[in-house]
């Protein structure tokens, strides 16, 4: 007989971390199985060598254990489906899990889906086209100013985006991708005009018709300081955001948050979990970059310790259809993650170096991303390896705070960038 208080959280990294670190202080968790983890939700739970996609082996898990509730915290399983696989099987239709279904991730899955439900829904976005040919791609490319957008239209771990001054670099960058840089992710581009402003994170927690609005965030893509170099999955994240005004939020929730959930219900998509909406505002209006269909890594590491509310609250209420009754609560203070790469990243970068960390500080987070145990030593194991979270009455105060746990911290080739949230 499952249990809902018996929790299976899936995926491996700094995002999977806080889940399992915010649920060890749950009281409605009573039991937590994180596959397959890392070194520091070994410390909140039960690491299990599952991979998150590997669904008949989740199956049998779920079923030995008595598993309630799983929530999924990487795009990939449920882009593949995991909520339908659920739903489909009689023995794990009634299991509670958090995420949309296949139809609802392709809101992340495909950058062209996701354009066009925005356009039958009126949701504010670049003009753009999706391109199979080279020759489609200049055409369109000829119509817009530098500089050029391009990306992948299915999943690409956060680097299938280029953006490019020069059109004659675009059209090369184009054929590369179309050729197959991204493997099958980028057979189909979509290029898009280019948005100039500043960006920021809003996410929601959504049963498909009723939404609760979570913390919003800022996060800083570019390795370098000052945003440069390629881009990563994230060198860092502030919350809350200042420049986000009243004015701006009661844009964003009437113009993009509540067409897209009123869109979700119109289409009749199964969708029961977490929406990031990756936003740009320009002169004081919000539009929509791209979507993703679960929470943000690093920003989950920055957002999740502001909530006040216990998560197995919040998913009882969504899987109940009770959302509506949610008062969501959240601290006042300024959360800030700073995130430790191995030397290289998102290049080539090296595994299995040892990771000392002296005399933690107190007040800070420790959020483990790419760890592993190997022979009883803490080793990396990722090209993100370690998020530091600390809290501040400013970001300024946040990132100081943060910046001095981080000298806690030493494995070879550890960077990292000393400038989050200075632009705040």
């Amino acid at each position: 007989m499952s249990n809902p208080k018996i929790i299976l959280l899936l995926g491996g990294g700094g995002r999977e971390h806080t889940f399992a670190w915010k649920l060890s202080l749950d009281p409605g968790c009573t039991q937590l199985f994180i596959a397959p983890g890392n070194a520091g939700t070994a410390e909140c739970g039960v690491n299990v060598p599952i991979s998150a996609t590997d669904f008949p082996a989740i199956r049998a898990f779920v079923l030995e254990n008595n598993v309630g509730t799983v929530i999924v915290g990487p795009e990939e399983p449920l882009v593949r489906g995991i909520v339908d696989y659920f739903l489909n099987d009689p023995d794990l239709r009634d299991i509670g899990v958090i995420g949309p279904s296949a139809a609802g991730a392709q809101l992340e899955g495909s950058k062209a889906f996701a354009k066009k439900f925005m356009e039958r829904h009126g949701i504010p976005t670049a003009r753009y086209r999706e391109v199979t040919t080279v020759e489609d791609g200049e055409d369109f490319l000829k119509t817009l100013s530098p500089p050029f957008v391009l990306k992948a239209d299915g999943l690409a771990a956060g680097k299938g985006v280029l953006i490019l001054d020069n059109r004659a670099e675009a059209l090369d960058a184009l054929r590369t991708m179309l050729a197959g840089q991204f493997g099958e992710a980028s057979r189909r581009v979509v290029i898009e005009e280019f948005l100039s402003g500043i960006e920021f994170s809003v996410f929601v927690l959504t049963d498909g018709k009723t939404f609760k609005i979570l913390p919003e965030a800022k996060d800083y893509k570019r390795v370098g300081e000052g945003d440069t170099g390629p881009n990563t999955g994230g060198m860092g994240a502030v919350s809350p955001v200042p420049f986000v005004t009243p004015e701006l939020w009661e844009k964003v929730e009437t113009r993009i948050i509540r067409p897209t959930v009123q869109g979700l219900s119109a289409e009749n998509m199964d969708y029961k979990g977490f929406v990031f909406f990756g936003l740009i505002n320009v002169g004081g209006n919000p539009f929509v970059i791209e979507y993703n269909c679960r929470m943000g890594d690093p920003e989950t590491e920055a957002v999740l310790p502001r909530l006040k509310n216990n998560l197995s609250d919040l998913f009882r209420d969504l899987l109940g259809g009770q959302l509506n009754r949610t008062q969501i609560e959240i601290i006042p203070e300024t959360a800030a993650t700073i995130m430790l790469t191995a030397g290289g990243y998102p290049g080539d970068y090296r595994k299995g170096d040892p990771i000392q960390i002296q005399d933690k500080e107190e007040d800070s987070l420790y959020l483990h991303a790419g760890t592993t145990i190997r022979d009883g030593q803490l080793v990396t194991n990722g090209g993100r390896v370690l998020a530091i979270t600390s809290f501040g009455n400013s970001p300024a105060d946040a990132v100081a705070k943060s910046l001095q746990a981080v000298e806690r911290v030493h494995f070879e080739g550890k960077y990292f960038r000393r400038d989050i949230g200075r632009d705040l």
